[in-house]
């Protein structure tokens, strides 16, 4: 359900606080948070229960972001009807605990299998190629250059998977577990746009970040992970790098997206879909040392330029779509 169309003075005022050096500001704190939460995901699954520290993250997050909305806007700023409800409740499920909660089993799993930061969040950038083509699904038709992208994108999936000597640039079953969660990512993104969400977005968020931790923990309870949780066994970096998903990933980053979505070109907000990645590999082989071989690197560029093809093409449909489904074309809330 979308708002009202803004006054005049409106949007003077929104103009007026949109300077350029706000936006890029927001943008930088997007590309370098964004892009570091999946490090922060490596370090906490250390010595965290996988699911059970996603479904942490996401009720703490979810939580005070209630409590803030609550604060400054006072009785019924969380007011929604129950078909909005259920909605934020089935994007939250597909996003949070399917997109996210993938991601998180394929960076914990034991050597061999486990994903490297990096190379995850190279896999995510697949999210707005898979949009395409549920929208092509779905009855739309992308221009002829999104789909020559799409499929740009997904040789560059290919080579990171095909094997090099005697194994594959990256392990295949966290690589299909990190795209399962890739698919689950983009189908809750498409859904966002086309069935009743509630209108304020961090409304929305709430309700999405508390079905999906009740989800992720139910997950997590039927695993073993809560039996096996034992406070006293986790690092400090592990304590420390869940905190930093919580306010850095999940509160000031998502935040920060949100205001560019409403004060900046949607092409422009959308180049985080190939700006993370870059930040994820970088970080992951400066700080735990993560390899980077030239088919992974080879694999990562033919990826992202895939998507940065796509995000090009997509910008005057953009430009003249309404805000809502511009957003749902790249959301991708870390």
């Amino acid at each position: 359900m979308s708002s009202p169309p803004p006054s005049a003075t409106a949007l003077a005022s929104r103009a007026a606080a949109a300077t350029p050096t706000l936006i890029w500001t927001a943008l930088i704190v997007v590309y370098l948070l964004w892009g570091s939460t999946y490090l922060a995901i490596r370090v906490a699954v250390e010595t965290l229960p996988p699911l059970l520290s996603a479904a942490l993250r996401f009720a703490v997050a979810g939580l005070v972001l209630a409590v803030v909305l609550r604060l400054r806007r006072g009785p019924g700023s969380l007011r929604v009807d129950r078909r909005q409800l259920g909605s934020a409740a089935l994007v939250g499920v597909l996003l949070l605990a399917g997109g996210n909660g993938l991601v998180v089993l394929a960076e914990s799993g034991p050597p061999g299998v486990a994903v490297p930061s990096g190379i995850a969040a190279l896999l995510v950038a697949t999210v707005p190629l898979l949009v395409v083509l549920l929208r092509s699904a779905t009855g739309d038709r992308p221009p002829v250059w999104t789909f020559a992208g799409v499929t740009l994108g997904f040789v560059g999936l290919v080579l990171l998977v095909l094997p090099a000597g005697d194994s594959a640039a990256v392990p295949l079953l966290g690589a299909l577990t990190v795209v399962a969660a890739a698919t689950s990512w983009s189908l809750g993104s498409f859904l966002s746009g086309r069935i009743r969400m509630p209108a304020d977005p961090f409304v929305a968020t709430v309700y999405e970040m508390m079905a999906g931790a009740l989800v992720l923990a139910v997950i997590a309870a039927g695993r073993g992970e809560l039996g096996e949780f034992h406070p006293s066994t986790v690092s400090t970096r592990s304590w420390l790098a869940l905190g930093y998903l919580m306010v850095a990933g999940s509160l000031v980053a998502f935040t920060a997206y949100v205001w560019l979505l409403h004060n900046a070109p949607i092409s422009l907000v959308a180049t985080y879909a190939y700006v993370n990645p870059a930040v994820a590999v970088a970080l992951g082989a400066l700080l735990v040392a993560e390899p980077i071989t030239p088919q992974v690197l080879l694999g990562g560029a033919v990826i992202v330029a895939g998507v940065a093809l796509v995000v090009t093409t997509e910008r005057p449909r953009r430009a003249n779509a309404g805000s809502r489904s511009g957003a749902t074309a790249v959301d991708d809330r870390r």
